[in-house]
């Protein structure tokens, strides 16, 4: 299978011009290592080198030598090999020593120095439409931040073709594989981290069988704000009962892995005396975990188009993830208790900002239209740092023209949208 570019080896290229020290985080599979592999000189494999991880925990100086920038990967399989590299990046003085990467954050530890102005970390996660080439990048996440007006040819995406793109999901492993063998690797993915990544980043022995019913009501409940009581009480329907602290545990450590990234909301100071709601809505690092988690295939889901649109709203928050961290900005959500609802906030750190409505059919656009425009009369109150007005006001939804401006809420098709 030949290497897919992929959007943020731009962001690593600069920042190993600038720092000593990169760490690449994602979740595993996600494609690290191979994107590290295209800027590294020289590399230790710890996750697949048994003596490689040894010659790390007992002679790490040893371990660091190599001709830079020098690939360490799955660093956190052996956390004191930290502050070795802290050390190597001080007397060195000189940018792009060590790539650093990981597939889970480890816990805080007393032992280990700070790494800052020595290190940078970087999100990656799984590939984008417009990285799996299913997206030509017509209409720009850029240029909507500028408010630029922009359009795209007609998308043929089928509300189908949609069902298996959200099923297979964006892990650069699969792309080779057929539907069926892909949905099977899925599910051992999520196997294996029920069985035994929870309970290793955790650092103490947990239940599979809880965690795997818990990762299947986070399923249920993708790109919602359910509650860490509704999941734990969700799990003892079925007769194995998880008090709400064992569920925050494992929740911790699926987000250590990586695995869960919630989408936080959105702050802003209104011109309305609007009372919002600041709880995360919940996402899988990709729908096809959700998908995976309860079994499901592209025909079921096409039995249930409610769900399937929660999975089309996640998947659309990866892309806008992965496109928004580009060009420096943030997503988010926005909720007004009781009222007004916007599926996707993005901030430039600037402060310009754009706002999207998620749709699957073209039959909801003016609805998301509606919302978009009642947020527009509520727009932040001006600052120094953020314009009151949004740059752009869209729809974005499976399939059909694309156009965005600057007079009103225009229409992006998933297949044109791009960094």
């Amino acid at each position: 299978m030949s290497f897919l570019p992929r959007i943020v080896e731009t962001e690593l290229e600069i920042c190993l011009a600038a720092t000593g020290a990169v760490v690449l985080e994602g979740p595993k599979a996600c494609g690290k290592t191979a994107t590290a592999r295209k800027r590294a000189a020289s590399e230790i494999l710890l996750d697949v080198d048994d003596n490689a991880r040894q010659l790390a925990s007992v002679d790490p100086g040893t371990a660091l030598r190599g001709e830079a920038p020098r690939l360490i990967d799955e660093w956190q399989l052996e956390p004191s090999i930290w502050n070795h590299v802290r050390r190597a990046v001080d007397d060195r003085a000189t940018p792009g020593q060590f790539i650093l990467t990981g597939s889970a954050v480890p816990a805080d530890d007393v032992t280990r120095h700070s790494g800052a102005g020595r290190f940078t970390r970087i999100r990656m996660r799984p590939l984008s439409l417009f990285e799996s080439q299913l997206s030509n990048g017509e209409i720009s996440l850029a240029k909507l931040l500028d408010g630029s007006d922009q359009s795209a040819q007609a998308s043929s995406f089928s509300v189908p073709e949609l069902a298996e793109v959200v099923a297979g999901g964006g892990w650069p492993g699969n792309v080779s594989l057929s539907l069926r063998q892909t949905l099977r690797a899925n599910r051992d993915y999520l196997n294996e981290i029920s069985r035994t990544d929870v309970s290793r980043v955790a650092q103490r022995r947990t239940d599979p069988v809880r965690v795997g019913r818990l990762i299947r009501s986070l399923a249920r409940n993708t790109a919602t704000e359910v509650a860490l009581s509704k999941l734990a009480a969700d799990v003892g329907a079925n007769r194995i009962s998880m008090k709400p602290e064992t569920a925050a545990s494992y929740l911790d450590a699926l987000e250590q892995l990586m695995v869960i990234e919630d989408q936080p909301a959105w702050s802003p100071h209104l011109r309305s005396r609007a009372v919002l709601r600041e709880a995360s809505k919940r996402h899988f690092v990709d729908p096809s975990l959700a998908v995976a988690a309860l079994r499901a295939t592209p025909d079921r889901l096409l039995e249930d188009l409610r769900f399937l649109g929660f999975l089309f709203e996640s998947m659309v928050i990866r892309d806008l993830r992965i496109y928004a961290q580009a060009n420096d900005a943030e997503v988010f959500h926005y909720r007004e208790k009781g009222g007004l609802e916007v599926d996707a906030i993005v901030q430039a750190a600037d402060g310009r900002w754009a706002a999207f409505e998620i749709k699957l059919g073209q039959r909801r656009v003016e609805e998301g239209a509606k919302n978009l425009r009642r947020l527009a009369q509520r727009a932040p109150r001006a600052t120094r740092d953020a314009p009151s007005e949004p740059s752009t006001l869209a729809v974005i939804v499976p399939n059909g023209y694309g156009y965005t401006g600057r007079n009103d809420v225009g229409v992006i098709p998933i297949g044109a949208l791009g960094p």
